[in-house]
């Protein structure tokens, strides 16, 4: 693909879901892209996205009640983290960030990363995304983010939970460790499926999360109905590890998921209203210690 080619990334819409979430609720997994002309797209992206900035975020968060929120820095920035950061500054101490850095970056950036919001770094191990990092390399980061109580985020593809895992567990020794989208397994495999079962192998451990984000992308069919069930057997059996987020303005997908419909699924994902309360506040604020 033409890296230079604008692709849509999001739906405007005016439509506002039935389920009232409850008071503080956070989605803990965006980005936002752009605007491109004071925020420069990385020349390492792999595509060019519609810009999708802040202000559309904060639109879209008014608009289905979302009052908390967690940026995910996006690889179409690369580790310039301006546009999260001035998303961050603007968020009324209700948005903070993950940020992708390099594994050479110095302690006192961390340390300014922390100070300016910033709650973990984020590492992805997959094919369309170039930077990565060794396993020994994010243990020596690890380290670091232990001394300023920061935490891992990780994303990788499915079939690469066997190998990363050891890894990923002497990491949680030392510092929490979320893993992105239900650890992008297939849903149509089920709740026996292999990568499913392994992904809650590591949940069984100490110190392991999982965003019950991307049922969208675990199960490409509207109305995510296998991705569903994973999400919401993720909740039952892990009620304070889990955390929800929309993943707007979902980038690098084979299709624009409605936010509307996303949030509704909450209903089946979390269909108590403890565990939506546990789900969308106390397990966010434990992990992200929001200030406001």
């Amino acid at each position: 693909m033409d890296i230079y080619t604008p692709i849509k990334t999001y739906l405007d819409s005016e439509r506002k879901p039935a389920l009232a979430l409850p008071p503080k609720s956070c989605d803990t997994h965006v980005h936002v892209f752009g605007p491109a002309d004071r925020f420069p797209y990385s020349n390492d992206r792999n595509f060019t996205p519609v810009d999708a900035p802040k202000e559309k975020l904060f639109a879209l968060h008014k608009r289905v009640g979302i009052e908390r929120c967690v940026i995910v820095n996006s690889a179409v920035h690369g580790t310039d983290l301006r546009a999260t950061e001035d998303a961050i500054a603007h968020g009324n101490k209700h948005y903070l960030g993950i940020a992708l850095v390099e594994p050479s970056v110095s302690q006192a950036e961390l340390v300014r990363l922390k100070g300016a919001g910033f709650r973990g770094v984020r590492f992805s191990f997959m094919k369309h995304i170039k930077h990565s990092i060794t396993p020994p390399a994010l243990l020596s980061l690890v380290k670091r983010l232990a001394d300023i109580d920061m935490h891992l985020q990780v994303h990788f593809e499915k079939n690469l939970i066997h190998d990363l895992s050891p890894t990923f567990e002497s990491c949680a020794q030392l510092v929490p460790v979320v893993i992105d989208h239900i650890g992008r397994v297939d849903a149509k495999d089920g709740l026996t499926g292999e990568h499913y079962m392994a992904l809650c192998r590591l949940l069984d451990k100490p110190n392991f999360l999982v965003k019950v984000s991307g049922i969208d992308r675990v199960d490409e069919t509207p109305p995510y109905v296998a991705g569903k069930l994973l999400a919401a057997d993720l909740v039952k059996r892990y009620p304070t590890q889990c955390l929800w987020g929309l993943d707007w303005p979902h980038p690098n997908h084979t299709h624009i998921p409605d936010d509307v419909t996303l949030v509704e699924a909450l209903t089946e994902i979390a269909p108590t209203a403890d565990a939506l309360e546990s789900l969308l506040v106390h397990n966010p604020q434990n992990l992200y210690k929001f200030e406001d």
